[in-house]
């Protein structure tokens, strides 16, 4: 990889941007627009959005405004908690289709394996949401379908019943929170492996990291980035600042040393930052 806009190669042989832009928590204003609009100019190509962060509308306006053919970007939304089975995921999709108002999505995940509105009936919800989402494959509506949040255990299930498997799993994953069998399993199936949270939310105050940082001249930020690179992950950094984006897409002049990627595991004692999937209360 030399630049954000190299490509892993999916299951399916599309590609995909080894970097995202990620939007979560960015609202859906003019704001929002120009923030993506922004990224875009930086090099980002891929955006990650989805149904649940109500700024479809918003990143949907960026990607029709910014001058670049719309198969130059990498879309990809997701399925919210609230609208597993296979009618609910029809219905939900031909929103977000609205609210991005682009004629495909380049990539649809279940957004978690177990909501709360389904935590008994998941696998049953989650096998019907998964027929929905290999008609709209099948169709064309979609060029890739995969799901985020999704242990081992979750893929297990889906895949009985799957007759494509998913190309994707975003999950959590960052030097604190590795996740090895997850990870693993992914790798076993062909499953490309994104990075949210990909910069710990901002926690830079650890001195492994700025040790690290200083040693190889970088930002903190940069050495996280670059670990989801030398690993194979694709990570999905969110900035709203022009000067913090091009510094997260400057991740590939150097290379962390096998003593770097030791030092890191120091990180992994402090753990996860978001909800666990079999647990989360949303």
């Amino acid at each position: 990889m030399k630049s954000i806009q190299d490509t892993y190669i999916l299951s399916n042989g599309n590609k995909i941007p080894c970097v995202g832009f990620g939007t979560w928590k960015l609202e859906d204003t003019d704001t929002t627009v120009d923030i993506v609009k922004t990224a875009i100019d930086c090099g980002y190509r891929h955006i990650d959005t989805a149904f649940g962060y109500y700024n479809e509308k918003s990143v949907g306006k960026a990607i029709r405004t910014c001058g670049l053919k719309r198969s130059e970007l990498y879309v990809t939304t997701k399925l919210s908690n609230g609208s597993h089975g296979y009618e609910n995921t029809m219905k939900e999709f031909e929103m977000s289709m609205s609210n991005l108002d682009i004629d495909y999505v380049d990539l649809y995940l279940i957004h978690w394996p177990r909501p709360l509105a389904i935590r008994d009936t998941w696998i049953e919800h989650n096998a019907g949401t998964w027929k929905a989402f290999e008609e709209l494959y099948n169709e064309g509506k979609v060029k890739a379908i995969g799901v985020s949040n999704f242990l081992d255990t979750h893929l297990e299930a889906l895949l009985d019943t799957a007759t494509i498997a998913p190309m994707v799993n975003q999950i959590e994953l960052h030097p604190r929170y590795v996740q090895r069998d997850v990870v693993q399993y992914c790798k076993d199936h062909r499953i490309i492996v994104e990075a949210w949270s990909p910069l710990i939310k901002g926690e830079f105050d650890n001195p492994v990291l700025i040790n690290i940082a200083k040693k190889h001249n970088k930002s903190v930020a940069q050495i996280l980035l670059r670990w989801s690179i030398q690993h194979g992950f694709l990570p999905l950094p969110k900035s709203s600042s022009k000067e913090r984006m091009l510094e997260n897409s400057n991740i590939f002049d150097f290379k962390l040393s096998d003593e770097d990627i030791e030092a890191l595991k120091a990180l992994e004692a402090l753990g996860k930052t978001g909800a666990h999937p079999d647990t989360a209360t949303f």
